[in-house]
């Protein structure tokens, strides 16, 4: 069953969808704002990818953050902030039998759906 993570809203999320829909997949679309956000669900991210690659450190929402929320960061922390705030999440999060994957390009959908 493939999932894809992210919020409605997301132009990346809205390009992955589209792609996803061209191509004839199946999936099944967990938007964070509405379906909600487990710490199960992000270590489960984290243990697929690291938590410096979901952690969208150039988003406005990165950017608004305080100095001390910033430093120090260490795994904890980093899932601490995503529950806290969903769209430091880096989008779309897309789960299959074959792996996870953060972002979103063709090219590599294709490759991990094949």
């Amino acid at each position: 069953m493939i999932k894809l993570y992210g919020i409605q809203q997301c132009d990346t999320v809205k390009k992955a969808r589209k792609w996803l829909d061209q191509q004839g997949i199946t999936y099944q679309f967990h938007d964070f704002r509405t379906d909600g956000l487990t710490v199960a669900m992000l270590e489960d991210f984290v243990e697929q990818a690291s938590w410096e690659t979901l952690l969208n450190q150039r988003s406005t929402s990165w950017r608004q953050l305080s100095g001390e929320q910033k430093s120090d960061l260490s795994q904890t922390k980093a899932i601490s902030l995503m529950l806290a705030t969903p769209t430091l999440i880096k989008r779309p999060v897309l789960q299959s039998d074959t792996g996870l994957m953060v972002g979103f390009s063709a090219e590599n959908y294709e490759q991990l759906l094949r």
